[in-house]
């Protein structure tokens, strides 16, 4: 075996800032885009169009966390109490989505929100996210063993897209936490392979 020592993997530095609501009323709505746009609650649990929505929302932005998570993990991560799925459609067509993360004391995660490229920059994500933590707040009314929702937080980063963290902030969310973390330099992923130029 050669002494020769291996170049070390490339990695990059991420800035994750961590932000939340502590009431309803914090909530800012943004004005419904024009159009046939409807923000629909996925309820039959389903990994294959999880997954679908994972990829095609998060995979230009590296979204790799789940890729290796098996078909009963998502199915696990679906069927928690509380968590919930709700998908913007325009003209019938999926456009983006936002998972909620049900978590202990009336905390509710927006763990995943986003749109698939060819929607973004159209006033959907605004409409959606302001959607989905109204979801957030109301969660108890549809999950009858759920506290009522205290605090809704989410993460952002700066491997997302140039708008995210203002519509954040538009919406009414507060930073509460900033870190840097150095990960690995991934290839993006897209929904398959090759997708998008990284």
């Amino acid at each position: 075996m050669s002494d020769i020592p291996q170049p070390a993997a490339p990695t990059t530095e991420v800035t994750v800032w961590s932000l939340e609501q502590t009431s309803p009323a914090d909530l800012r709505p943004a004005r419904a885009p024009e159009g046939d746009v409807r923000v629909v609650r996925s309820e039959v649990v389903l990994p294959e169009f999880s997954r679908f929505l994972y990829t095609a929302v998060g995979g230009d932005i590296r979204w790799t966390d789940r890729l290796g998570m098996t078909y009963a993990q998502w199915e696990e991560a679906l069927r928690r109490p509380g968590a919930e799925t709700w998908v913007a459609y325009e003209n019938g067509t999926p456009a983006g989505y936002v998972e909620l993360d049900p978590q202990d004391d009336g905390v509710v995660e927006i763990m995943y929100f986003g749109l698939i490229p060819a929607f973004r920059g159209r006033r959907i994500g605004g409409h959606l996210l302001s959607y989905g933590v109204a979801r957030a707040w109301d969660l108890a009314e549809r999950w009858p063993e759920r506290p009522q929702t205290k605090r809704v937080w989410l993460h952002t980063c700066s491997k997302d897209g140039p708008h995210a963290m203002d519509n954040y902030l538009r919406r009414g969310f507060r930073l509460f936490d900033t870190k840097t973390e150095v990960e690995p330099e991934v290839a993006t992923p897209g929904p398959w392979p090759g997708a998008y130029a990284s």
